[in-house]
């Protein structure tokens, strides 16, 4: 195999589609995380003066990622889906968090813009994956109802400078 087959094939190892491995259980915590560094995050950046696109980004983001949070807990506590929702952000997203806790100004700014930009184009491809291939129609239709809001926020994330 040369060099570029070698390349595809890592990085088709490395880049799992979603909805083929994507149980129930992983879907819901990868989206409550999703959730919980959404909110934590922007109203971080709430708190830091944020420059005039952010602020009203950031507040948009705390709001809506709060309602998809409720709307997952009470798929998850009305036994629609069989799976238990994490309580507190994993290790990968807590040291992204405190990361950005450790920059002001402008540096915080670009580094909150640069992360709502990367969460929202994984959470575009999470949704839409599971949207088309989710094990549990509940969850499945929850995903296709929900993915046109995140699509939104990618298209406001990408405009932020």
């Amino acid at each position: 195999m040369n060099k570029m087959g070698i390349l595809v094939a890592a990085l088709m190892w490395a880049a799992p589609s979603f909805a083929q491995n994507t149980t129930e259980q992983d879907f819901v915590t990868k989206v409550a995380i999703s959730d919980m560094m959404e909110i934590q995050s922007s109203q971080l950046a709430l708190d830091r003066n944020p420059d005039k696109d952010t602020k009203p980004f950031a507040q948009q983001m705390v709001k809506d990622h709060t309602q998809t949070s409720k709307e997952l807990k009470a798929l998850v506590d009305g036994v629609k889906v069989k799976a238990s929702l994490p309580t507190a952000l994993d290790d990968e997203h807590q040291k992204k968090l405190d990361a950005l806790k450790a920059k002001s100004g402008k540096d915080f700014d670009n580094a909150y813009d640069q992360m709502q930009r990367e969460a929202h184009e994984q959470a575009v491809a999470l949704f839409e994956d599971y949207a088309k291939s989710g094990s549990n129609k509940d969850l499945k239709a929850w995903a296709a109802k929900t993915l046109p809001h995140l699509k939104s926020h990618l298209a406001m994330a990408k405009k932020l400078s």
